[in-house]
C-alpha cells in the first residue's frame, strides 16, 4: 500500500484529503500512478491527465514523475506554488 495526499486545491476540487491505494505494476512511478487517477475519469483526468501541472513529494520530498515508489510510500500532490 501506498498513501495519496492531496493538498491546496485539488482536495478542495477532489473532495478528499487522502487514500491508500495497492502498490502494484500500474503504479511503477509517480507518472504511472498520475496516469491511474486520471482514468478515473471526469475532474481526475483534468487534474492528473490534463495540461494542468501538479507537483508531487515523495515521503515529503518534491519528487520527479519518474521517481519510483515502494511500498509504504507517502505520495503527496499538490499545485505549483507561486510567491512574490
Amino acid at each position: 500500500m501506498i498513501k495519496v495526499l492531496y493538498f491546496a486545491r485539488l482536495r478542495e476540487e477532489l473532495k478528499t484529503e487522502s487514500e491508500e491505494l495497492e502498490l502494484d505494476e500500474s503504479t511503477a512511478d509517480i507518472i504511472a500512478l498520475k496516469l491511474k487517477l486520471s482514468a478515473r475519469g471526469d475532474l481526475w483526468n483534468e487534474i492528473f491527465g490534463g495540461d494542468e501541472t501538479v507537483m508531487a513529494a515523495l515521503n515529503q520530498e518534491v519528487a520527479q514523475s519518474d521517481e519510483k515508489l515502494k511500498e509504504g510510500d507517502e505520495v503527496a500532490f499538490f499545485p505549483p506554488v507561486t510567491g512574490g
